[in-house]
């Protein structure tokens, strides 16, 4: 069942007109509309899958972040590229805070959270899907389902890594977030750039969309001004690399039906290369602080 999203989660407009329609090809093949705000351009999936149907469009081995899979050429290069990117979500972290506390909020089956406890952070992650959950748990990692079993701990760290676009209580969460920070803790919020020029490129092709899955698709005038409703204010953005040459890489295969990873490669190196500051990548990293 559809639900319908009747006012903008950025302004509480109504107002909305038909902005792209996206078909899902990871699991059901089914087409969803992508709307826009009239008031301030806020995109997002419209109607959407219901709380109780959403978790129908995960299941799929070729969610990688849920299954750890490594089946496929991409997964294994996505697999190859991630050993890496740990790395340097490690060191971003670190360079605001030198070791805490942090909450991975979606935290998949738990990689970027063994990360963290393995360098000596305390660390929490909340993972809604019970598959994911119990692979990050087979990690000895601390993996909560409900904000409840989180409340009353303060993060000097809280990471979302592509997890933002996928939430479906977002006030909910957003709230969350505002009470659970540390005073000089940070948010660090990483999704796909609907202006990146890949996404341009390959137009409802666009792997980035996922709908239904990405319920809402940023850049970052609006991102900044729906975490300024919340208490919180950007400090700095920062570029995902890899992400333009894996995203193409899908997007390849979703308009064309095989991967020609030629036209993929140079496709992510366009992209990367036209990107005149890091806010215009395929995927953003979004720091914030409180206002």
């Amino acid at each position: 069942m559809l639900q319908k999203i009747t006012s903008c989660p950025v302004c509480k407009g109504t107002d909305f007109e038909h902005f792209l329609s996206c078909k899902d090809y990871t699991v059901s093949l089914e087409s969803f509309n992508i709307v826009s705000c009239k008031a301030c351009n806020f995109k997002f999936t419209n109607p959407r899958p219901s709380d109780s149907e959403i978790g129908k469009y995960y299941k799929s081995e070729d969610y990688v972040s849920h299954s750890d899979t490594k089946k496929g050429l991409i997964n294994r290069l996505y697999h190859v590229v991630r050993t890496r990117t740990l790395k340097q979500k490690l060191n971003l972290i670190s360079a605001y805070v030198s070791r805490g506390t942090i909450l991975d909020y979606g935290c998949g089956t738990g990689m970027f959270l063994k990360t963290c406890a393995d360098a000596g952070w305390k660390s929490f992650g909340f993972e809604p899907d019970p598959d994911a959950k119990k692979l990050a748990e087979g990690k000895d990692l601390s993996v909560a389902t409900t904000k409840e079993a989180l409340t009353g701990t303060k993060f000097d760290i809280i990471s979302l890594w592509h997890v933002l676009e996928h939430v479906t209580d977002l006030d909910e969460t957003l709230q969350f977030f505002s009470k659970s920070i540390a005073d000089n803790g940070r948010l660090i919020i990483a999704v796909p750039n609907y202006t990146s020029a890949d996404a341009k490129h390959y137009g409802e092709f666009w792997a980035g969309y996922d709908v239904p899955r990405h319920i809402y698709h940023f850049e970052i005038k609006t991102l900044k001004k729906l975490l300024g409703n919340y208490g919180f204010e950007l400090q700095e953005t920062k570029p995902m690399v890899f992400d333009s040459y894996y995203v193409s890489m899908l997007s390849e295969k979703y308009k064309t039906g095989s991967i020609n990873y030629f036209k993929a490669f140079i496709s992510g190196f366009k992209s990367n290369s036209s990107a005149k500051d890091p806010s215009q990548y395929s995927s953003v990293v979004y720091v914030f602080k409180r206002a």
